[in-house]
């Protein structure tokens, strides 16, 4: 990855639906996706309003005709192109992920969802089902799992360094929200809304990112049950939580922690992710991202750091710049989008060699944030009560 050579034949053509003027994941998702060539921003529906959403679309450089009034004019049109889109970025409000989603695998196209990929269990099976069905690859933005120390970790893990895995310590809570941010900041408005931010806030919104690099790093872990309560501090958010705390029970008898909030006030971010074994810990901070704690029992505590050679290959393909200079959040997404771009080509060339070892959040992981979410909600809604995952 170093030297930026091509990872495709040929990039990706690819669109947008979402992610505007003054959107800062719109911006995330184009600069990762165009980073390393894998794909080709050919069209977009940008905007609600038409026209604004077609002026900044001629300002990305696209043709006026590529930017469309909505997703599905844009879909029904590119699928009629002999260079029509082939994939599609969904950077849009949450209630929107399902339909557009749905009908993007309808036509044809691979999908890249934000998260959460839907509201409901039953529609993330069915968008599971419809992706088998179609044969097309459904990635869902777990940007942090990029991060070249995560694989490091999984590593770790797998070559028993840590010794069994007892404890998943696991939290994402910042402190942005912990005024009611949203009386003038739209962005914010709609996460707190239930009919455009689902069932929950801050344990979708928050939560499911340190769940998923969990589950990368502790891929044979299986939740067996869980218990959940949720606050809404800010008490106008209320049905949806800005504070959450969930037990697992993991089927190995291990014990994990999930603290998803946006009230911790002070705190910048605050995501970490601490495996504890019988010999040693793990520890990840996304606010220093190029540095893996690794704490073993009766010695003295190490630092890991991003990109030296005595790192774990699959962590060193991930590496964009030598070591010593700090990599972030857009390399992170960019190893992200490479895989995506990837699993696409491999997925339509039917080449089930490249495929296998592929690691990239896909519909499955997409899947295992929905149930997980609705969970975490069930559980809560009961008066925090131990229930069944599976």
């Amino acid at each position: 990855m170093i030297n930026g050579e091509r990872r495709t034949a040929a990039p990706i053509r690819w669109a947008m639906v979402g992610g505007g003027r003054g959107s800062q994941i719109g911006y995330i998702h184009r600069s990762a996706a165009l980073r390393d060539r894998t794909f080709d921003l050919v069209a977009g529906a940008f905007d609600l309003d038409p026209e604004r959403g077609r002026n900044f679309g001629v300002e990305l450089g696209l043709e006026s005709r590529r930017c469309y009034s909505d997703y599905a004019a844009m879909f029904a049109a590119e699928a009629l192109l002999p260079d029509g889109i082939q994939a599609v970025s969904i950077a849009t409000p949450n209630n929107t992920h399902y339909p557009i989603a749905k009908a993007a695998l309808a036509h044809g196209l691979h999908v890249v969802c934000e998260k959460p990929l839907c509201f409901t269990l039953a529609e993330a099976e069915e968008l599971e089902r419809l992706s088998i069905a179609r044969r097309k690859i459904v990635g869902v933005t777990y940007g942090y799992a990029g991060h070249q120390l995560i694989e490091q970790a999984r590593a770790m893990v797998a070559a028993g360094e840590l010794g069994e895995i007892r404890i998943v310590n696991l939290q994402f809570a910042h402190g942005f929200h912990s005024d009611a941010v949203e009386e003038t900041n739209p962005a914010t408005r709609w996460r707190v809304t239930p009919a455009f931010a689902g069932p929950s806030y801050v344990l979708g919104d928050v939560g499911t990112h340190p769940l998923y690099i969990s589950e990368v790093i502790l891929p044979h872990l299986k939740v067996k049950r869980l218990l959940c309560a949720r606050q809404s501090f800010v008490r106008s958010r209320a049905p949806l939580e800005d504070n959450a705390v969930t037990l697992m029970e993991y089927d190995n008898g291990a014990f994990g922690t999930v603290w998803s909030s946006a009230v911790n006030a002070g705190s910048m971010h605050g995501q970490k992710v601490r495996i504890v074994g019988s010999r040693a810990s793990i520890e990840w901070w996304d606010e220093r991202p190029n540095q893996l704690s690794f704490e073993v029992q009766g010695e003295p505590a190490r630092i890991i750091e991003r990109g030296m050679p005595y790192l774990h290959p699959a962590a060193l393909a991930d590496d964009r710049i030598g070591a010593g200079h700090p990599e972030g959040l857009f390399e992170a997404w960019a190893n992200l989008y490479a895989r995506f771009a990837i699993a696409m080509e491999a997925t339509d060339q039917g080449d089930a060699d490249r495929l296998a070892g592929l690691r990239y959040p896909d519909i499955r992981a997409g899947v295992e944030g929905v149930r997980w979410v609705e969970a975490c909600v069930r559980s809560a809604d009961r008066g925090g009560v131990w229930v069944d995952y599976a």
